[in-house]
């Protein structure tokens, strides 16, 4: 993560549809100093990616309203953002293929677990 100063917290996002799952995810990454945002879509995600923002690591949630975790990992890429590690998580077997067929830099089964991360 060479993109960020040094001593500065990691920044996460968390794209995540499911509430619970959202709040475990969070606490986990706030436990290990992770500056973490949530948004409930992949298109939450590609509008702050087209705001300007910027991330260390992106979790995904596979199947969201609006727009797929995978598509999303799609569009960020295309605008670029190729230095952010992708993460795609899912609890279905397709999962892992489709995320990584999408660009993603590695996936997570659910439930996540806190020495995963």
């Amino acid at each position: 993560m060479a993109s960020r100063n040094q001593g500065s917290a990691p920044r996460a996002l968390v794209v995540e549809d499911i509430k619970i799952d959202c709040v475990i995810l969070m606490h986990m990454l706030h436990k290990l100093n992770c500056e973490a945002t949530a948004v409930e879509n992949g298109k939450e995600a590609v509008d702050l990616f087209i705001e300007g923002k910027t991330f260390d690591i992106i979790f995904l949630h596979k199947d969201m309203p609006i727009m797929l975790g995978p598509e999303a990992v799609v569009k960020i890429r295309a605008m670029g953002a190729t230095a952010v590690k992708i993460v795609g998580v899912s609890a279905d077997f397709g999962g892992r293929e489709a995320f990584m067929q999408a660009g993603a830099d590695v996936f997570v089964p659910k439930p996540v677990k806190p020495e995963t991360l």
